[in-house]
Order: structure tokens, then C-alpha cells, then sequence
């Protein structure tokens, strides 16, 4: 299921931070009472190899993010205690020391089931146990959203597990959301801050097409 265009799902997670903190975050909350956007970005699992690289990225990217009045969630389905021990360990040993932003530690699977974005190829129900057993991992696909300061998902994208992110490409998204919501201009391929934008008209494309 798609929610672009929606309401980002209403629900408690509970999260960990570096100080080894337990508490809940309401995703959908954070952006509409702060009225902040937020970049929330899922991943498959802790101590694992893609995963360190892409939060030490983001973590590295803060400032950006908080010039542009963005907040920057992590997320996975371990637990608070295994967020906090990646959180102790150095980054020379594999480890994520250093990140400052929530993670998300959805590890009833409550807010990724809703989403979607599990890692699950198959279910089948076992008559003599009467469970549904599944094929996957089920762990979280690399899954990032957009969320705007009404709790609108402006932004979804889903990679595979070894298909790291660019980190980069989300700020130059939250730069298009903001001029679009500023400007009332729609951003063409390609577009970057200070580079033009178009009127969503027959003339306006055909005006920018003329001159690029």
C-alpha cells in the first residue's frame, strides 16, 4: 500500500537514544506538533554492514537537516537494549557511536506491518500447530518516507537490503518540497536549490523546455 499523499500512521513506537533513554514516538506527532518535516528511514538490522554506513551518513548530515527544519528518525525491528548496545559500540568495531537522532525500536512490528515494508516472500498457515509461519526474514526493507508538518507522506521509496541510500538525495527532495510549498512552483527532473523551477501550466513547460 502506497500513502503518498496520506496521513503518516498513528502510532506509538517505542525508541531508544545515545544517552540509553526508553521512550515512545509518535512519527505522525512529531511532525505535526512541531510542525517540522521528518525523515524517517528503516533498516534491515543492527550490527549487521550496510546499516552502520547509512546511519553514520545521516548522522553526518544532521545540520542539514536541522537547517531545513527537519527532523531525522532511525528505525528497525530490534529491540531498545540492542539499539543502545550498537549505540555503545565504536564505530571502528562495526558500531554506530555518535548518532544523537531516536531510533525506533519496533520490534512488535506493529508500525512496519502497517507500512508494509517487512521482508516476508511467503506465509503459510501450519494446520497441525494451527500458526501462520512465514518465508523472510522479517526485518524491514531499506524504506524511507517524507513527511510533511501535517503529517502528509510527501515522499516513499523502498530499496533491497544491499542497496545502500544517498543520503543526499533526500535533502535535495526536502529542498523541492520546501520551494514547491513556498513558491507554488513545481520542481522538474533533476531540480536543485537555486536552479529553476516551472508553473504546473501548458506554458510554464513549455517556457522551461524552451530554455533548458
Amino acid at each position: 500500500m502506497a500513502f503518498v499523499g496520506k496521513k503518516f500512521p498513528d502510532l506509538n513506537v517505542d525508541a531508544m537514544n545515545e544517552m540509553g533513554d526508553t521512550f515512545k514516538v509518535n512519527v505522525l506527532e512529531e511532525a505535526v506538533n512541531n510542525k517540522k518535516k521528518v525523515v524517517l528511514f528503516w533498516y534491515p538490522k543492527d550490527f549487521t554492514f550496510v546499516c552502520p554506513t547509512e546511519l553514520h551518513a545521516f548522522q553526518a548530515a544532521m545540520k542539514e537537516f536541522e537547517k531545513r527544519n527537519t527532523i531525522v528518525i532511525g528505525a528497525s525491528c530490534d529491540t531498545p537494549e540492542v539499539h543502545f548496545a550498537w549505540l555503545s559500540t565504536a564505530k571502528d568495531n562495526g558500531g554506530i557511536e555518535g548518532v544523537t537522532y531516536p531510533i525506533l525500536a519496533d520490534s512488535n512490528r506493529n508500525l512496519s506491518s502497517v507500512l508494509g515494508i517487512l521482508d516476508i516472500t511467503n506465509e503459510i498457515f501450519d494446520e497441525e500447530t494451527g500458526t501462520v509461519q512465514v518465508e523472510g526474514d522479517n526485518v524491514t526493507y531499506r524504506a524511507t518516507y517524507i513527511i510533511d508538518e501535517d503529517g502528509i507522506v510527501q515522499h516513499e521509496s523502498i530499496n533491497n537490503m544491499p542497496l545502500g541510500r544517498n543520503v543526499g538525495e533526500y535533502i535535495r527532495l526536502i529542498d523541492a518540497l520546501t520551494h514547491v510549498q513556498e513558491k507554488g512552483e513545481v520542481c522538474p527532473a533533476n531540480w536543485e536549490e537555486g536552479k529553476d523551477a516551472m508553473q504546473a501550466n501548458a506554458k510554464g513547460t513549455a517556457a522551461y523546455l524552451a530554455s533548458h
